[in-house]
């Protein structure tokens, strides 16, 4: 029977720190995280066709640590590529960002690169990992594309999911798999269609405005799921691109190799003239803002008082100076979060540690006082069973001679 997968623990750490926001746009609803301060142009990570937002969980919490601000979105339900790029500047109108630095793997490469071909003035730079120019090989290698809306959602997972390769991992990347899987599981029919619909849907990438020089391909040379033929097709177009090469990854990189992933991130940042403020990192309010000159004497002063569990109060000092949030968000804005930073700022001491290590070994006798139990009662049990089944039989036998 197949094992049920178990979120990571610094999965667990980051839902517990990073509020996911929901706000509508038109008839779209559009699911994010953001976090890092506000001042700082966002790098926004688009998910390819089995992704969501939280595929990027490991580059949230640790460039939000350097200073720089991350979004992750989730790719909402459009049927065509024109719907997509009109419903992206939409959601960007509403979060109140302008110019954007986009990275994207598999169809959200593809869709960084469409937005940057019909909003240049949007878009600063690119970072493509596993992507391709257009569609048309995609299209021809699924004959039931008119269908697709139509189709069960079991089948088009089961089709999505076959394009992941299947067969023995390094345990990073078989991880990163099943953390993908786990993903696609939460996806609906429409989210799982519309999705393969962009993939099909008719289109290529013109000519950009960008120059290549602000432009990193980042490839795996193990495989992916993108043809190694679309991958040259686009080194060749952007040929004066940076190229960051990792050596294995599969086709989740960012989940199997986050270290060298967000190097290089960073690098390109830093490239392109992003400056990271990692002063302002400890002034992130609960919502996943981040703090602004503004808002230094405040945080100033928050830190010289005692801190306040009562998030619930409006009258409270962090619920007067947060950053303008979303129209709407989730519930987890309600949450009393806590700050990323304390994971770096508040080690454990000595005495903490010595009182987790006599808890652990007391949680450890007590299960083996369980089992040891258990396994005594039923040794104690044999002698009796055995000694039943024997009187039975002495019984059967004495019946039978009787009659």
């Amino acid at each position: 029977m197949k094992a049920v997968f178990s979120p990571p623990g610094d999965y667990i750490h980051f839902k517990s720190q990073v509020p996911l926001h929901r706000i509508p746009i038109g008839t779209k609803q559009w699911r994010y995280y953001d976090f890092g301060p506000k001042v700082v142009p966002p790098l926004i990570c688009l998910p390819g066709t089995a992704g969501t937002a939280d595929v990027y969980y490991k580059q949230i919490m640790s460039l939000s640590m350097k200073g720089y601000r991350v979004i992750s979105v989730d790719i909402p339900r459009a049927w065509n590529h024109h719907e997509w790029i009109q419903s992206f500047e939409k959601f960007l109108d509403a979060i109140n960002v302008h110019h954007i630095h986009l990275y994207g793997t598999s169809l959200g490469g593809f869709l960084a690169q469409l937005f940057a071909q019909h909003r240049p003035r949007r878009v600063q730079s690119l970072i493509l990992s596993n992507t391709f120019l257009e569609t048309r090989s995609f299209a021809a290698a699924m004959p039931w594309a008119p269908v697709v809306s139509w189709t069960p959602s079991f089948l088009l997972k089961r089709y999505i999911l076959t394009g992941i390769r299947d067969g023995p991992h390094e345990p990073f990347i078989a991880d990163s798999v099943d953390f993908v899987v786990s993903q696609v599981e939460t996806l609906s029919k429409d989210d799982l269609a519309s999705r393969l619909s962009l993939t099909i849907d008719a289109a290529s990438v013109g000519s950009l405005l960008l120059s290549d020089s602000f432009i990193t391909i980042m490839d795996t040379n193990d495989y992916s799921a993108t043809p190694q033929e679309l991958k040259d097709q686009l080194s060749e177009r952007y040929s004066g691109a940076r190229r960051a090469y990792l050596k294995s990854g599969g086709d989740f990189p960012f989940l199997s190799r986050p270290d060298e992933v967000n190097l290089h991130l960073q690098l390109h940042l830093r490239r392109v003239g992003v400056e990271a403020q990692p002063d302002l990192v400890r002034g992130i309010s609960k919502d996943g803002n981040g703090g602004s000159p503004s808002q230094k004497k405040d945080e100033k002063d928050e830190q010289e008082d005692p801190p306040n569990h009562d998030e619930g109060d409006p009258d409270s000092p962090s619920a007067d100076n947060q950053s303008p949030s979303a129209p709407e968000s989730s519930k987890s804005h309600e949450i009393s979060d806590q700050f990323l930073s304390n994971a770096k700022i508040c080690p454990i001491n000595d005495e903490n540690k010595r009182v987790l290590m006599h808890s652990a070994l007391l949680m450890g006798q007590h299960a083996t006082t369980i089992l040891l139990s258990w396994e005594i009662f039923v040794f104690c049990l044999i002698p009796f069973y055995v000694e039943s089944l024997y009187i039975a039989s002495g019984c059967c036998l004495n019946f039978r001679q009787f009659v």
